[in-house]
């Protein structure tokens, strides 16, 4: 009789626990090994996406990864939830670990945001000369959360994404072409029209500008002690500084030989003599 007892409990434990025990311990295997497929499907296929896209690789991997983790952790849930656990206080929980998590990395946050608008939004490449947040320089490199910039002195600047997307860029290698602005002053006394035509001859003559758009030399102001030409000459982006300089140079030495004088700023004192 006791044995006959002993058999029906252990039936009725089986029956109770093991037996629905064992249907949710395989049914949320079943889910956790099909959610864990499909979601390395879908990363695999959101990223191959991003790819052909030509997003930027770094970016791809992060948006790859991110996506899986969310993905597993809903299937993690949807598993525990086939045991029979009530998952709405766990979901409560990881909800609020989230915010205070956010609340604590704000202004790291507020850089990934910004680095995200960066790679996907490509106001800049790599070797692009640019001024971002007060630095002029180079690009070198672009991560998620900062930005380095080369300076023309070698010096490397780690700017946050954030100041970089939050402020006015400059990209000055997102053109092919660029126009070189000059400025130059002769004497009152000297002869404007063979100035012009000196400064004229230069720009036009120079191997580095373009004929299209064509170069501009014309009288812009009558200052305090020169009379000054503006000078407009379009150049190749990479060739801006090689106009610049050697314009500078050329107008110098064909002024003297022209005997055009360029004046320096002055002040002449007159003096009365008192008996």
């Amino acid at each position: 009789m006791f044995d006959q007892l002993s058999a029906d409990n252990l039936q009725k434990l089986i029956e109770i626990y093991v037996i629905p025990w064992g249907i949710s311990g395989v049914q949320a295997l079943i889910v956790f090994v099909i959610g864990k497929w499909l979601v390395t499907k879908l990363s695999m296929l959101v990223g191959k996406t991003l790819r052909h896209s030509k997003m930027d690789e770094m970016l791809v991997d992060f948006v790859e990864s991110l996506m899986g983790w969310a993905l597993m952790l809903v299937v993690i849930i949807a598993a525990l939830s086939q045991l029979g656990i009530d998952t709405t206080s766990l979901i409560a929980l990881l909800g609020a670990a989230g915010l205070a998590i956010g609340l604590a990395l704000k202004d790291s946050l507020s850089n990934f945001a910004a680095g995200v608008m960066l790679l996907v939004f490509r106001p800049f490449r790599i070797k692009d000369y640019v001024s971002v947040a007060g630095v002029d320089g180079t690009v070198e490199k672009i991560h998620v959360f900062t930005t380095t910039i080369l300076t023309p002195d070698n010096k490397e600047n780690i700017i946050p994404n954030s100041a970089v997307y939050g402020g006015v860029i400059t990209n000055y290698s997102a053109k092919e072409t660029r126009r070189v602005d000059m400025v130059f002053g002769i004497g009152y006394g000297d002869d404007i029209k063979k100035a012009k035509e000196v400064l004229v001859d230069i720009v036009t003559s120079h191997e580095k500008t373009l004929s299209d758009p064509a170069p501009l030399v014309v009288v812009s102001e009558l200052a305090d002690s020169s009379v000054n030409f503006t000078v407009r000459a379009w150049s190749k982006t990479a060739d801006y500084w090689a106009v610049y300089f050697d314009c500078q140079e050329q107008v110098k030495i064909a002024f003297d030989a022209a005997n055009i004088s360029i004046p320096y700023p002055q002040m002449d004192i007159h003096t009365d003599k008192v008996a």
